[in-house]
């Protein structure tokens, strides 16, 4: 799976700074989209174009300016009034890791991009963990908080995430888990990263539990390109993230078997999730994170 543009997960890792990599890739994620009018975060971004004679110098961009030396106009639509929520999956399958990058980094890396986005739209947005059937608020929107400061809690609050666990199907005293924490009379936006793996239908479950017409769902799986495709050769000791379990098995013994039950894995989950108040974004861990955030920010909704 080859990607010639765009920031790699690896690249943006090595700048050790996840403020720096969130503004990276959402600013040359929005220099990149044109005209795209698309349901998504706070406002609807359109595009930007250049300065023209009669703008009013205000709308210029000047931190872009700063970065580009060109003076650039942000078009956009009226403001909504949605609350963001942010969704982290923190079950110890999300240390899965390719290529130098674990899955949790890049989730970081995608949600640090959004919610900055989420900060120059002036957006209300708060961050949730999903970690051993429970929900944990891991920063909320209190009253009065500016998205400045709403975004520099979330930054923290990845930063600090760490995966560990297994995910289960429901929470205490039986309710899925965020049942509670998730309930809102207002319209709003909830944005999961996970891998999506599931025992049974829990994920489905949980998903079909909270969709409703005042909140939409988008979910990111994230996934790597070995684990989809098991191109392993020769004998391994396979070890479960979650309940530390361990095997030794023949890699090219088992490799129909397992490329045939992921594919019908993805395909069934794919076709489940086809259902109102729902979007669904599947990535692997070698897409650049801005080409991802790209095609749901642009994608027109059916």
């Amino acid at each position: 799976m080859q990607k010639t543009t765009g920031l790699l997960a690896s690249s943006l890792i090595k700048l050790k700074n996840l403020q720096l990599t969130g503004k990276l890739v959402s600013e040359e994620l929005m220099l990149g989209i044109h005209s795209s009018k698309r349901s998504g975060i706070g406002i609807e971004f359109e595009q930007y174009r250049h300065y023209e004679p009669g703008d009013d110098p205000k709308r210029i961009d000047w931190k872009l300016f700063a970065r580009t030396d060109k003076h650039l106009v942000r078009e956009s639509s009226t403001e909504s009034d949605r609350q963001v929520r942010f969704v982290l999956d923190l079950s110890g399958s999300m240390n899965y890791t390719e290529n130098g990058v674990s899955r949790l980094q890049y989730a970081q890396i995608l949600l640090a991009s959004l919610a900055y986005l989420c900060y120059i739209q002036n957006d209300q947005m708060s961050l949730y963990g999903l970690k051993n059937g429970a929900a944990e608020t891991i920063c909320g929107t209190g009253s009065g908080a500016s998205a400045r400061q709403a975004f520099q809690k979330i930054l923290v609050g990845l930063e600090k995430a760490t995966a560990s666990g297994a995910w289960q199907k429901t929470g205490p005293g039986g309710a899925y888990p965020g049942g509670g924490e998730f309930l809102s009379k207002k319209k709003e936006q909830l944005i999961l990263v996970s891998d999506l793996l599931q025992i049974e239908d829990e994920w489905l479950s949980w998903v079909r539990s909270l969709a409703g017409p005042y909140r939409e769902i988008v979910l990111f799986q994230i996934l790597g390109d070995r684990e989809a495709d098991f191109d392993l050769k020769g004998f391994y000791r396979f070890r479960d993230l979650e309940s530390g379990r361990e095997v030794e098995l023949d890699a090219d013994a088992v490799a129909t078997q397992y490329r045939t039950a992921m594919e019908t894995y993805l395909a069934d989950l794919k076709a489940a999730l086809q259902i109102p108040h729902v979007r669904f974004v599947r990535a692997y861990m070698s897409d650049p994170i801005g080409m991802v955030l790209k095609a749901f920010l642009t994608r027109r909704k059916g």
